[in-house]
């Protein structure tokens, strides 16, 4: 009899933890899928004294070391200017870097970008000079036709017929006293239908300097994913200063303010949502100057990623 309960112990006992294992293991949660970089370069030449392998390179090395991403590094050079279908199927989040040959990237290829946006299954970084980038220009149009079709004569129900007016060349730098694009004009006519001219945003400001004087940046967002982990103000030693207005739709978050001691001053961290997916922009730069070997700009870059990424 005592055998037979000892027996009976040990195999409910053998049960019992099988049963707890079981339901530890459903209880797992399963690995997080990594998020997919993709950081695109236009590898211009005055990169290298201070990147001697691209910045964008020197990017994607420095994420390439973090947990839980997967990145590869893609250059104007390359295949389809490094924007070909597979690169793009197997994107999360495209961080991009041009400045001296956005016009070799067409609206069209910038347009299949944005379509990726918004469906939701790609986000895009936008750096520095990348204010330009044709993906950046196209959404900042997409985001400018959509608003002003939401807002333009939809309380009353009236009639309204649209015209988009592009900016007078493809790279404008608009007037200080300029006013900020995107803006719509209306003009009401007989029989209740109104005529609405949308004039598209320049995607560009009225000043910059690029002689390496330091920025401070503040965070305005310190419990934003963006944000974790950075220093509520840090200096950045050397960087091209940009001054406001910045002629874009209005963002949907503004998470770090740049200011110059000569008064200037920049919305530097901006995101918008487009449609079911995000455009971030982020101002730091010049690729003279060692602004992405700075801590906290890195920390930043990885938390934009790891947030636009999230599945």
């Amino acid at each position: 009899m005592g055998k037979l309960s000892a027996t009976r112990t040990r195999r409910d006992f053998l049960r019992a933890s099988a049963a707890t294992a079981a339901l530890a293991t459903a209880g797992r949660a399963a690995p997080a899928e990594p998020v997919r970089v993709v950081v695109w370069d236009e590898q211009q030449p005055a990169q290298k004294p201070t990147y001697d392998n691209f910045l964008g390179n020197w990017i994607a090395d420095h994420l390439k070391t973090r947990p839980g991403l997967t990145v590869q590094s893609v250059n104007i050079g390359d295949t389809e200017k490094g924007l070909s279908p597979p690169v793009l199927r197997d994107c999360d989040v495209l961080i991009w870097w041009g400045h001296q040959r956005q016009a070799e990237i067409t609206p069209e290829v910038g347009r299949a970008v944005v379509e990726r946006i918004k469906e939701g299954t790609l986000s895009l970084v936008a750096l520095h000079s990348a204010h330009w980038a044709t993906p950046f220009v196209e959404s900042m149009y997409e985001l400018a036709r959509v608003s002003t079709a939401k807002t333009t004569g939809q309380t009353t129900g009236e009639k309204v017929e649209f015209t988009y007016v592009d900016p007078p060349r493809r790279y404008t730098v608009p007037k200080a006293d300029a006013r900020p694009t995107p803006f719509v004009t209306q003009r009401k006519f007989p029989g209740g239908t109104t005529k609405a001219t949308v004039h598209l945003p320049l995607c560009c400001f009225p000043e910059y300097r690029a002689d390496g004087k330091p920025s401070t940046i503040r965070v305005l967002k310190p419990d934003h994913p963006i944000a974790r982990g950075v220093p509520k103000e840090f200096t950045l030693p050397q960087t091209e200063m940009y001054n406001e207005p910045f002629h874009v739709p209005e963002p949907d978050e503004v998470v770090l303010e740049e200011r110059w001691a000569t008064g200037e001053w920049f919305r530097s961290g901006m995101v918008w949502k487009v449609g079911a997916g995000r455009v971030f922009y982020f101002r730091p730069g010049h690729e003279t100057f060692p602004v992405y070997k700075e801590k906290p700009v890195l920390q930043i870059l990885e938390n934009a990623v790891r947030w636009l990424g999230a599945k």
